[in-house]
């Protein structure tokens, strides 16, 4: 009889304990997870704001985990950039061995719908999946969201919804809102597009994807298949790419717009989605710059259709549909986390310990303006994303994934890519299950390497790709000038290019040298007060001599014989023994090796004054 009255009392305190702690890591499968208890009522376990796919990502692996999870839209679907966006056609990351390096739940998105799929069956599919979470509560046409804040600690959300403010309590929140909203509004440290390498208010366009009707899509893919010459034309039955060269003809009537070779995807009832026109001007952070941005292409749509009807191939009928309802921003936000992906960690295929990701698509900046083209700053073989990057500084409880994770504007370029997103928004929903089973916090799991080798199973278990790798060897680490390409590289002044080749030993002209030269003060300017800032101009025709004396310049403001210049060049070690190895006479046009390096050292020198 004492003994069934213990073992009751002990029964007893289970359930207490289970219920006040939350179960998630003990609950079946088909019961939901209770509500913590959290200042004396039910709250969530975690909350995610944002139903962009990394949103829904993250919000399925919380629940699968066993999570009591809100996920949070202000629209009527769920999907955002992918559903009304209608960026239906996805760009993919494979590994050297043409493995599929984003798996996990974007591979049963992928496996169901494929990487161009129909719309109208992805917002089912985001549904459904959320749906059949037990653990989820889903609230969509949500008006607005602030972040709760206790110090330094995010606690939860207060939302506008039915007209009137209600608040929900978290103990632990992810921001998958594509600009980082949550994380901003809360204090999270962050740049805004090139900030970061000097460029402060340069973003990449945005585009407004749109539909046409009436395409004979067999005409297309004859064409880009078998007739159109470039090599990164082709197409299959419902995807192509193509017309790259006979885009670059259109004249937009805004002005302030480009067309490009289209992305293009066919949906089910025939139609194909064109993303191709990109728009510039546009403040992607105010609602009122974005409804501006939608209008103006949707005046320059027609005009683009006309344009295609007439110099694409298999648009000879092609009819305006509709547009998307939301742009496709590709950059806003970066926010500054317990690591910064780099674009030299991308383009050295670094691996990183506490990787929860990888990537591998090509770094790929896209224009700024109409007097730009973008440009390719390198492809890696493959690459982690370290689970710092989701790590905010300054603010508790909160990981951010997605497009404005903690990455440089720079290898944001490859990492922004949604399969990507959803990755590091599984990692998260993931690390949440860890942080409160173990009570830890994320900025403690940073340096717990048992923090992040669970994370790293439990995600290898759901069906997520994680292997630890030697970095694939990239061959311009071998040139003498490499530590110069680093520098440049890292300021947004060299690129590679699809093939990795920075050209090295081609000849450096005057505006080449001047641009760089330039940009390097100014941005030492920006980081070393000290440095005084200043232009320096350039003779027509160069020499090593007027390479020498224009850097002496631009350090010092002094314009000094080269014999002097030489000489102050070298004390600096701004001109040193290695360098001046690779230059054979004074006299010749100086190569773009030497050039980098040269500047890159000026750099260096600068920031330590």
């Amino acid at each position: 009889m004492k003994l069934a009255k213990n073992m009751r009392y002990i029964l007893g305190i289970l359930v207490i304990l289970i219920f006040c702690t939350g179960a998630y890591y003990i609950w079946g499968p088909d019961q939901a997870a209770p509500a913590p208890i959290i200042d004396g009522k039910p709250g969530y376990d975690v909350i995610v704001v944002g139903g962009e796919p990394e949103g829904v990502a993250a919000a399925l692996a919380a629940a699968r985990n066993g999570l009591k999870t809100l996920l949070i839209e202000d629209d009527e679907a769920l999907g955002g950039l992918m559903t009304l966006g209608e960026l239906n056609f996805l760009d993919m990351n494979y590994g050297p061995n043409n493995e599929l390096l984003t798996r996990g739940i974007f591979e049963e998105f992928n496996k169901d719908l494929g990487n161009a799929f129909d719309i109208e069956e992805a917002k089912s599919w985001f549904l459904m999946k959320t749906e059949n979470e037990k653990n989820i509560t889903l609230k969509l046409n949500v008006a607005s969201v602030e972040p709760i804040l206790r110090e330094k600690e995010i606690v939860g959300v207060r939302l506008e919804e039915n007209g009137s403010s209600q608040e929900y309590l978290g103990l632990r929140i992810i921001d998958a809102t594509i600009d980082a909203d949550i994380a901003a509004a809360a204090g999270v440290p962050y740049t805004i597009g090139g900030e970061d390498y000097g460029e402060k208010g340069l973003l990449m366009g945005v585009t407004l994807v749109f539909e046409v009707a009436g395409v004979d899509w067999d005409g297309v893919v004859q064409y880009l298949k078998h007739e159109d010459t470039d090599p990164h034309s082709s197409a299959g039955k419902v995807a192509a790419w193509g017309y790259g060269k006979e885009a670059m003809e259109y004249q937009s009537e805004d002005g302030n717009m480009r067309f490009r070779g289209p992305n293009m995807a066919r949906q089910k009832n025939g139609n194909i989605l064109i993303n191709a026109l990109l728009i510039f001007g546009v403040d992607s952070l105010d609602p009122q710059s974005k409804a501006e941005g939608i209008r103006r292409g949707k005046e320059e749509i027609p005009h683009i259709i006309e344009f295609m009807r007439d110099k694409f191939s298999g648009f000879e009928k092609a009819e305006y549909a509709s547009a998307a309802e939301q742009l496709y921003v590709r950059e806003t936000r970066h926010i500054q986390g317990e690591y910064r992906l780099t674009i030299t960690d991308v383009l050295e295929n670094k691996d990183h310990w506490d990787r929860i990701a990888h990537g591998s698509y090509p770094v790929d900046v896209q224009p700024t303006s109409p007097d730009n083209y973008g440009n390719i700053i390198g492809v890696p073989d493959i690459y982690s994303i370290p689970f710092r990057c989701l790590v905010p500084l300054e603010i508790e409880n909160l990981l951010v994934v997605g497009r404005s994770a903690s990455y440089d504007s720079l290898p944001h370029g490859s990492a922004r890519v949604i399969p990507i997103g959803m990755a590091t928004g599984e990692a998260a929903g993931v690390a949440s299950a860890y942080s409160l089973k173990n009570e830890i916090s994320f900025r403690e799991m940073t340096a717990s390497e048992e923090a992040v080798v669970w994370v790293q199973q439990q995600l290898t278990k759901q069906g997520a790709y994680l292997v630890e790798y030697s970095p694939p060897h990239v061959a311009i680490m071998d040139h003498w000038a490499y530590p110069g390409v680093k520098i440049m590289r890292e300021l947004g002044l060299i690129e590679g290019g699809y093939n990795n080749d920075y050209r090295l030993e081609r000849e450096a002209n005057k505006w080449s040298i001047q641009n760089k030269f330039n940009k390097v003060i100014r941005v030492a300017h920006e980081k070393n007060p000290v440095v005084e800032l200043r232009i320096v101009e350039l003779p027509e025709v160069l020499t090593e001599q007027d390479l020498i004396i224009a850097a002496v310049e631009g350090i010092s403001g002094e314009k000094l014989s080269f014999e002097k210049a030489l000489k102050v060049l070298q004390e600096k070690q701004i001109l040193t023994a290695e360098l001046e190895e690779h230059i054979t006479s004074w006299e010749q046009v100086p190569q773009f090796a030497e050039m980098l390096m040269l500047s890159a050292n000026m750099y260096e020198y600068l920031l330590k004054r």
